[in-house]
């Protein structure tokens, strides 16, 4: 556990079987009741920050890393990661566990997130 982490929480879309095909499950809206979970003792460190002009609009691409001491953490692309009332970041890739090829060590793991704001 990092000794000055924060708590964060994830939130994960309910999925549910598809009406048309039984066999595929879909996913919910984002305003349908969340499967939540604390997520204690972490640390969210920023990666970086871009501008994306567009004809219409600007926004604002941030990228942001989530480092965790446990291996198993219950973190999955698509979930959503909240820290306190700032908006939400999403995950956007698997999260990495790297271990020492010598002595099986893993020191953190790491889950990139993103956020895109405008």
């Amino acid at each position: 556990m990092f000794r000055s982490g924060e708590d964060v929480v994830r939130e994960r879309r309910m999925g549910q079987p598809n009406p048309y095909n039984p066999d595929e499950i879909v996913f919910r809206t984002w305003g349908h009741p969340l499967d939540i979970l604390s997520l204690h003792s972490v640390f969210i460190a920023s990666s970086s920050s871009a501008m994306i002009p567009d004809e219409n609009r600007s926004q604002v691409h941030t990228a942001k890393s989530l480092y965790a001491t446990d291996p198993s953490i219950d973190v999955q692309v698509g979930d959503r990661i909240r820290r306190g009332t700032e908006p939400p970041y999403y995950v956007i890739s698997r999260p990495e566990v790297d271990t020492n090829p010598f002595t099986g060590w893993c020191p953190v793991v790491e889950i990139p997130l993103s956020m895109i704001e405008g």
